[in-house]
């Protein structure tokens, strides 16, 4: 059965590489009505940014947001990317994109109109669909709130700078983001304070802070509770302090040193939540990774083509578009020079494409490995459905299909400590499939490359210890150097003895 001819009758909407606002925004419509009535994407209103080449290299250093409060170590990601791209070791991403809402996209001005067109269906539509409906961001991030709490972080360490000066700032901000990755609730949260509620925390705790600041109090007997610098600080409203519950074991580091470390002060307990906060929000994109980068991939994709079908990008576009789209996606061998792992793009897309080939086109390996979707021909529902509720883990464990694995050429290595060689522990024939599956949606798991270090004790009536415990994945214990300087930030913050216990089962 033949295909049925493409009309191309319409006039492009460009035809060179030079762009100016009026045409980013017709080309925007374009994809816009494509993006809504064909794909049916459900997305959150957008915002684009057009920016400079040092502002793509300041967002680096920000990790990626448009406000961010100060560290020295922000700088020196800027030195070492700026000094990168001058010498022409890497190249800058054509876009960044933030999960707010409106949705924010920064586009690169040195970008051709072709790459413009790309990178906002890629940012505008495709990120923007995933950062909206998928189960992790919707239950662990608020786009709502998030610039506007970006804002107030920003603020509230400069002022903290101001008066406490900005070495002990970033003594704090050095303690806090060693554990960083510690400082994620990844199973249960407390509850969110109302704005009203929290701005009323916030001025319980300023009035409280200038109220301590003559130190006369200190040496006044029977007053209602010390005041002095040094005092283990209670905060009815939330909680705060030596004195609260701490409904032990505690995954979250930083939330437990907030509420419940004895030596810190309200205004670091402040700087902690702000890091605690800011690591929350990344969470999500940590598990998502090839998800979010192969919806935006397949979607930029499927609609660069639908404007070249359409007859409103030429066909020397369509090939810019497609070098630029191959690059992205391309995986080298593992024998390969250039080869650094799995391409999340290249993964995240070639599954992506392969659920619609299977809606349409199921070949009987399909029909036995899929029998839900193949041949129903509903792959954007399929699609929409993964986006929405699945992340990297169970997104392979589900949906990865043996043509695929032969077409990456995935095999699966056994590597044993005690054993003295590698084994193919899995190739193309059917047990290999599902093994080799298995094994690589493991690899997405967060316990393979994060660390469970849970709070078990703190002995605040006797010496005030704080024990921690490392539960082993697979037996694999902590690098010493690492762990040893991380335990040095956790003494600063705790303002005592930290152990970590490592049991071996």
């Amino acid at each position: 059965m033949s295909a049925a001819p493409i009309n191309r009758a319409n006039e492009p909407l460009f035809s060179g590489a030079e762009w100016d606002f009026a045409l980013l925004k017709r080309v925007y419509g374009a994809i816009e009505e494509m993006a809504l009535n064909d794909l049916k994407l459900d997305v959150y209103p957008n915002q684009i940014e057009i920016i400079s080449s040092e502002q793509m290299l300041d967002a680096y250093s920000a990790h990626g947001m448009p406000l961010m409060y100060h560290h020295w170590s922000f700088g020196k990601i800027f030195a070492r990317e700026e000094t990168s791209y001058q010498k022409g070791w890497s190249g800058l991403a054509y876009e960044i994109v933030i999960n707010a809402n409106p949705c924010i996209a920064y586009l690169m001005e040195e970008n051709t109109m072709t790459m413009q067109a790309l990178v906002m269906a890629h940012a505008c539509f495709g990120h923007n669909h995933f950062f909206k409906n998928n189960y992790l961001f919707r239950q662990w991030t608020n786009s709502e709130a998030i610039l506007d709490y970006l804002a107030f972080a920003k603020r509230y360490v400069s002022a903290a700078e101001e008066k406490y000066g900005a070495e002990q700032v970033e003594a704090v901000l050095d303690s806090a983001h060693a554990i960083m990755e510690q400082g994620v609730f990844r199973y249960r949260r407390p509850p969110r304070p109302s704005r009203a509620q929290r701005e009323e925390r916030l001025r319980k705790r300023q009035q409280y802070e200038e109220e301590s600041f003559n130190d006369i109090w200190r040496t006044l007997p029977g007053t209602a509770r010390d005041m002095s610098a040094d005092a283990a600080l209670v905060d009815e409203d939330e909680n705060v302090g030596p004195q609260a519950p701490m409904n032990l074991p505690e995954e979250n580091l930083i939330y437990f040193l907030e509420k419940h470390s004895p030596s810190l002060k309200n205004w670091q307990r402040e700087i902690l939540r702000i890091v605690r906060n800011v690591a929350q929000y990344f969470y999500p994109q940590i598990q998502t990774k090839v998800m979010n980068e192969g919806c935006a991939t397949f979607v930029h994709h499927y609609l660069m083509n639908a404007l070249y079908d359409r007859g409103h990008i030429t066909e020397g576009s369509i090939l810019e578009f497609l070098h630029s789209h191959s690059s992205v996606v391309f995986q080298p061998g593992y024998d390969d020079s250039r080869y650094s792992g799995i391409n999340p793009y290249a993964l995240g897309f070639a599954m992506m494409t392969d659920i619609k080939r299977i809606s349409e086109e199921p070949t009987d390996e399909d029909r036995e490995w899929f029998p839900e979707i193949a041949g129903k021909g509903n792959w954007r529902d399929v699609l929409k459905h993964a986006w929405a509720n699945y992340r990297d883990e169970s997104f392979i464990q589900q949906f990865l299909s043996p043509k695929v694995m032969r077409d990456l050429k995935l095999f699966a290595v056994r590597d044993k400590a005690d054993d003295p060689v590698y084994t193919v522990a899995a190739i193309h024939n059917e047990p290999g499939y599902r093994r080799l599956r298995t094994t690589l949606a493991r690899l997405y798991d967060v316990a393979t490359h994060q660390p469970d270090i849970q709070v078990v004790g703190a002995n605040l009536a006797g010496d005030r210890t704080l024990t921690l415990r490392h539960n082993r994945y697979r037996g694999i214990p902590l690098a010493p150097n690492s762990r040893d300087a991380v335990l040095k930030h956790v003494r600063k913050l705790w303002g005592y003895e930290v152990t970590l216990e490592e049991p071996e089962a």
